[in-house]
């Protein structure tokens, strides 16, 4: 029974120790785990302590370097942000900006305010403009459809920038998406690839700018329809919709004339009677009150 208590508690601190983030010393674990009325197993416990040891040590030093990798992450945003509040028209902080429109494009975040502020410090340092950096600005940008980020950013470029045909490009592409020719869209994306594909998440954050936009008009889509505006067919298009069905509560009606119908979420746009009045309504008696006046 001594045993068994003593292995108890042995497990009760180990897993204590494996929960904690900080490094054991092997004198820490040695105190701890080695059960002081049987010597006889003091070689055993001498194995499984170094082995441990190394184990715990190593996951707290990971832990530890992951911890490290997010400040350094979070830091760059919470000081560029910093800079950009305090004074955003120093030149100085131009080389930061930079930096932090490429940790956007690699950790698939987004701030519109930073990259404004770029912009404006390239119109007073044109000779530091780098094309590269605003071509990520506006595919980001795009990204960011239904809001009119791409307007704002396009004002604050010049003229003679936007002439280059990579800019050209993306003006064509912010067209097509402004007004719902996602097939012309996705042949344009296509042919301009090697502009695009630097930006990882851009497909995807299209696709559900084209889903917003049908569920402003349709309540129920034809496949063909929501096929052509996200770009996808056959067995990917089947669990684009699964995915949906399950997380977004999309539903699917079969239809002998229209094929295929998929019905989406109601809401105050494709559904009129869900919007909410924020007028008070006026009585018909209230108003029959001031015939007689206006008579």
């Amino acid at each position: 029974m001594e045993h068994v208590k003593e292995s108890a508690e042995v497990v009760a601190k180990l897993v204590g120790f494996c929960e904690s983030t900080q490094p054991v010393s092997r004198e820490m674990f040695e105190l701890n785990f080695v059960p002081l009325s049987d010597k006889k197993t003091w070689m055993g416990w001498n194995l499984i302590s170094n082995l441990l040891h190394l184990v715990i040590h190593r996951m707290g030093r990971e832990m530890s370097n992951a911890a490290t990798n997010q400040n350094q992450q979070s830091s760059l945003s919470h000081t560029v942000e910093q800079l950009v509040a305090v004074n955003p028209y120093n030149p100085d902080i131009l080389p930061d900006l930079e930096n932090y429109v490429n940790e956007q494009v690699s950790s698939q975040t987004y701030s519109l305010n930073a990259n404004l502020c770029l912009l404006r410090l390239y119109q007073f340092e044109p000779e530091r403009m780098s094309t590269q950096i605003v071509a990520r600005i506006l595919i980001k940008a795009l990204m960011a459809m239904p809001a009119p980020d791409f307007s704002l950013c396009l004002f604050l470029i010049p003229e003679r920038v936007q002439m280059q045909e990579q800019f050209k490009t993306l003006i064509v592409l912010s067209h097509y998406l402004e007004t719902a020719r996602f097939r012309q869209f996705w042949d344009e994306a296509a042919k301009s690839r090697h502009i695009l594909e630097v930006v990882p998440g851009f497909e995807q954050a299209i696709q559900a700018y084209a889903v917003h936009v049908l569920s402003l008009t349709y309540q129920k889509v034809p496949r063909s329809i929501l096929a052509e505006a996200i770009n996808i067919e056959g067995p990917s298009l089947d669990k684009f919709l699964d995915h949906q069905i399950a997380d977004s509560g999309w539903a699917i009606e079969k239809n002998q004339e229209r094929g295929q119908l998929i019905i989406l979420p109601p809401d105050e746009f494709n559904h009129p009677e869900l919007k909410k009045s924020t007028a008070d309504g006026i009585q018909l008696e209230h108003v029959a009150r001031i015939f007689p006046i206006l008579g």
